[in-house]
């Protein structure tokens, strides 16, 4: 067991040492891969190192390395060693953390950090939550809980507000729940990709004169296409005269609270009744990790928990909540579940959370850093400045140089942008549309990244030569190697 321990540190120790050197992105071809790969289930022992060498080279090598400094796209992950070598140690305790007869240790730490969330975003004591997978879980446990709360079952008329900036997991947790889609009302976000008040006002007005019931409003902390932060103090005053349950996903911007521009970006974040947080994002943990808080954490236990008989041992009584065992199969969908907040205490207390707030102060920085190069280049244009790590732009120049000012070109000039450096492993940028734009757009995240990272795929972009749609594009090592 120590064999093969050490195989595996030395392996993944080498992979991130070498991170900055190897492509960003490998092509998995589905044919290749089930060449490699399909077998029939061995009947007799194999050897160690020769399965550990076909998984990583025929399996792991193949993919999207978002913890590359120059993976610029989608929501890159890079994780902390710490957070890497905790998660080995909760899967080698094999603990299951459903209850707290199962993992009082494991639920203690997980209650100790949620309760430093709640300090950061300015929540009360009297709130709680639960670690996630991610997200998507971590939305739909709170459109739940709402729900669970206000009708105590589904209510056909109960409609869900949000903006048409947010992010899909939220329509997808409405299906589940089985709200029907014209109670999912996608609400137009003003010119800077913010939910826009008034829409919300008219909406609801509308609704309730036609019967229906306003109760849910799912605001943004940071949206993923362009990092835009929606006015949360004032959705929350809203909300609360009209009796409707703010959720703020902040899965995306939540932990950027650390530094001073976040928390005044992020302004009303501690009034919403639930949030979505992230730590597999800008708290650098290995996936996955997401968590939600609930302002009142005795309103997630009012919706989800069931004590069938053959769980009575697991049963913990009443008393005073902080004293009191907890249970967090009481407050979310899993009763198996991980120990997902280990790796979260880990690094935080390994290198100290100034550390972070000085990480995430400097991808802030790198973000603002690239707007500015690319509007002083003459070649691009933002379409989205700087929020949050996230700059959505495009190329405006074909490779003579001359302004492109038709928009299928542009658009067929930035795909094969997007698809060519992918494709040249020299990094990755993914794409979005910005109020209905085709957009290339970078997210700042990654601890790692630089601003050497950041500039060398600017001038990839810039220099990349095959920007008109009627040639063939050269080599992508050469312009690779000319970045």
């Amino acid at each position: 067991m120590r064999q093969f321990g050490y195989r595996v540190v030395d392996l993944l120790v080498e992979r991130i040492a070498g991170l900055p050197e190897a492509p960003a992105w490998r092509k998995g071809d589905r044919r290749a891969l089930e060449r490699a790969l399909r077998q029939p289930p061995p009947e007799a022992p194999q050897d160690f190192d020769t399965i550990l060498e076909q998984l990583v080279r025929d399996a792991l090598s193949y993919g999207a390395r978002v913890d590359h400094p120059r993976f610029l796209g989608f929501v890159p992950g890079s994780p902390t060693w710490p957070g890497i070598l905790a998660d080995f140690l909760a899967a080698g305790h094999n603990v299951f953390q459903g209850s707290w007869l199962g993992g009082s240790g494991a639920s203690e730490i997980e209650l100790i950090v949620l309760d430093w969330f709640k300090q950061w975003i300015g929540y009360p004591d009297s709130a709680g939550g639960l670690f996630t997978s991610g997200g998507s879980a971590a939305n739909l446990i709170a459109i739940a809980c709402a729900r669970q709360l206000r009708f105590g079952s589904h209510n056909a008329d109960a409609v869900i507000y949000l903006s048409r900036e947010s992010h899909s997991s939220t329509d997808r947790a409405a299906r589940i729940l089985g709200f029907h889609p014209d109670r999912v009302r996608r609400l137009p976000a003003d010119p800077s990709f913010r939910l826009d008040l008034t829409a919300l006002q008219q909406a609801v007005d509308e609704d309730r004169r036609s019967g229906h019931v306003p109760f849910l409003l799912i605001a943004n902390g940071g949206t993923t296409s362009t990092g835009a932060v929606d006015p949360l103090g004032p959705l929350a005053e809203f909300c609360s005269q009209q009796r409707i349950w703010l959720h703020v996903d902040a899965a995306y911007g939540g932990f950027a609270v650390l530094t001073q521009r976040g928390r005044t970006l992020l302004d009303g974040l501690g009034s919403a009744d639930s949030i979505t947080l992230d730590p597999h994002k800008w708290l650098y943990q290995p996936f996955e990790a997401g968590c939600l808080l609930v302002r009142e954490s005795d309103h997630l236990e009012t919706a989800f928990r069931v004590t069938p008989e053959y769980l009575q041992d697991a049963a913990v009584g009443t008393g005073d909540p902080r004293e009191r065992p907890v249970n967090f199969m009481d407050r979310g969908l899993q009763l198996m579940r991980s120990a997902r907040a280990l790796k979260v205490w880990m690094s935080l207390k390994f290198f100290g959370v100034d550390a972070f707030r000085q990480v995430i102060d400097r991808c802030l920085d790198l973000a603002a850093q690239a707007e500015t190069t690319l509007r002083e280049s003459g070649q691009f244009e933002i379409l989205s400045p700087a929020s949050l790590g996230v700059v959505c732009f495009r190329r405006i120049t074909d490779d003579g140089g001359h302004r492109v000012r038709d928009g299928a070109a542009l658009e067929a000039i930035n795909t094969k942008l997007v698809n060519e450096l992918a494709a040249s492993g020299e990094a990755l940028v993914s794409s979005t549309r910005v109020n209905g734009t085709y957009a290339l757009r970078f997210c700042i995240l990654n601890h790692g990244t630089s601003w050497d990272d950041v500039l060398r795929v600017i001038r990839w972009f810039a220099d990349s030569p095959d920007t008109r749609t009627d040639q063939p594009r050269k080599d992508a090592a050469h312009t690779a190697a000319n970045a």
